[in-house]
C-alpha cells in the first residue's frame, strides 16, 4: 500500500514498503494514474492545500470546462470536469496524473490529453465514479500500456 510524506529534504514522495518491510521512497514524476505529478513539473505542491475546484481546464488542444471536484488522496487522487456545453453538460472523470500544470495566476489546470481523448473516455458514472472497477477501467483508458 503506498503512503505519501515529505522527505528530509522537503520534497513531497510516495513510499511503498518493501519486502524487508523498510520504506522504499519515489517522488512523484509518476504514470500512476491516481497520483500527481511532482512539484516541479506541476509548478504547485498539491500537498498543500490547493483546492482546484472552479479552476478552468485546458486540453492539449482547447478547454474543455471547470472543476467541479477534486481530491487529494495519495494513489486515489482524481478531478471532476464539468464539461458545460462543450459535451452537453456532461461530467467526466480525469485521473491526477493527466494534469500536466497548474497555473494559479489564471486559476487554469492544463491537461495531458486532447478533447478528442476525453469526449471518447468512458461514461462518467455518477453512482460508481467512486469506485474501484471504475477507476481501473478510467486507468486503463487513458493509461494503455504504450504510455507506461
Amino acid at each position: 500500500m503506498a503512503t505519501g510524506y515529505v522527505s528530509a529534504e522537503g520534497r513531497y514522495a510516495a513510499g511503498a514498503v518493501n519486502e524487508g518491510g523498510g520504506q522504499v521512497e519515489r517522488t512523484y514524476t509518476t504514470t500512476e494514474p491516481w497520483t500527481y505529478r511532482d512539484v516541479d513539473t506541476l509548478g504547485v505542491d498539491m500537498t498543500r492545500g490547493v483546492d482546484l475546484v472552479g479552476f478552468d481546464v485546458e486540453a492539449t488542444d482547447g478547454g474543455i470546462g471547470k472543476i467541479d471536484e477534486a481530491t487529494y488522496d495519495v494513489g486515489s487522487s482524481y478531478v471532476v470536469v464539468d464539461t458545460g456545453p462543450w459535451i452537453f453538460g456532461k461530467k467526466v472523470m480525469l485521473p491526477a496524473a493527466l494534469i500536466q500544470r497548474v497555473e494559479l495566476d489564471s486559476q487554469t489546470v492544463l491537461i495531458d490529453r486532447t478533447k478528442d481523448e476525453i469526449k471518447s473516455s468512458p461514461e462518467f458514472d455518477e453512482e460508481s465514479y467512486r469506485d474501484e472497477t471504475y477507476r481501473t477501467q478510467l486507468g486503463s483508458y487513458y493509461y494503455r500500456e504504450s504510455d507506461r
